[in-house]
């Protein structure tokens, strides 16, 4: 009887993440044409990244985040650090979209004096929890923070979200190497895998591959999964720490959403023109 009714609450917990994924795929959805829209008038960006981590960026402020846009600095909040801060426009948009500031801002992004800066800036931006840029540096600041959580007896979680490309830092393995060795329970890494960096793909420039059993070589908890499924990436992101750090491997597409952007690797640091971005709003809200 008691394993009958597991399974049913699994099942009921299985369908509540299915109902939030639908709320979640809409968040993203706004937050894409957004971030196309900002970029165009910033004439400056990062869109291809910027597209490929939405979804993750969306399910976790969307659903998984313990922090409050009234109080972004509240001790006891969760930590989001995005290491590949070049990809500031998607944390901006997703930020704005969460009621952290005003959404109106957006159209200062990259302008002179403007706090939404090329990248992430905590002391001019609210939500914003770490500087973010030189690539490396995002994941040393998580276990320092998951560190602070233990040392501190606090139950607040820590996020990192790394791009693929900055894997090839050697500040990244001894982040992870000393992470495992300290059984940090309330850290997650999410690695954006979208297989490009700029001006080529990450296995032409530096082989990453086999990307999991060198996680699980530095003592991580090691998961896989499609970076754009809302449910899957709700599931994961929303778990219970487990006895040791954890590492998503999210599997995404650079440019996700806009057909002449996906998995092109000049996209990574590029302006569409007006035809360009209208033609890519108009596949962006034609998503169901």
């Amino acid at each position: 009887m008691a394993a009958r009714w597991q399974s049913s609450a699994a099942r009921r917990h299985e369908d509540s993440a299915a109902a939030r994924a639908i709320a979640l795929a809409g968040m993203a959805r706004e937050i894409r044409v957004r971030i196309v829209q900002t970029i165009r008038t910033a004439g400056m960006g990062h869109v291809g990244g910027d597209l490929s981590v939405t979804d993750i960026l969306a399910t976790l402020y969307g659903a998984v985040l313990n922090v409050d846009p009234l109080d972004p600095v509240k001790p006891d909040r969760d930590r989001l650090i995005l290491s590949k801060g070049h990809c500031a426009a998607a944390l901006y948009t997703t930020l704005a979209s969460c009621g952290f500031f005003d959404p109106a801002s957006l159209a200062t992004f990259m302008a002179p004096l403007s706090p939404l800066n090329g990248h992430p800036n905590r002391r001019k931006v609210p939500g914003v929890e770490t500087n973010t840029g030189p690539l490396g540096h995002g994941l040393p600041v998580a276990v320092g923070c998951a560190s602070a959580s233990r040392l501190s007896g606090g139950a607040w979680r820590t996020f990192a979200i790394l791009g693929d490309g900055e894997l090839q830092e050697g500040s990244n393995w001894e982040a992870a190497m000393y992470a495992g060795h300290a059984k940090l329970d309330r850290l997650t890494a999410i690695i954006d895998r979208n297989g490009l960096q700029q001006g080529a793909g990450t296995e032409e420039t530096n082989e990453l591959e086999p990307l999991a059993a060198k996680w699980a070589a530095f003592g991580w908890n090691v998961l896989e999964l499609d970076g754009h499924d809302h449910q899957a990436l709700l599931l994961a992101l929303a778990a219970e720490p487990s006895d040791r750090p954890r590492v998503i491997i999210a599997r995404t597409i650079k440019g996700k959403g806009v057909s002449f952007m996906e998995n092109r690797v000049e996209w990574h640091h590029k302006v569409p023109s007006e035809e360009q971005t209208q033609r890519a709003l108009r596949e962006l809200e034609a998503v169901a």
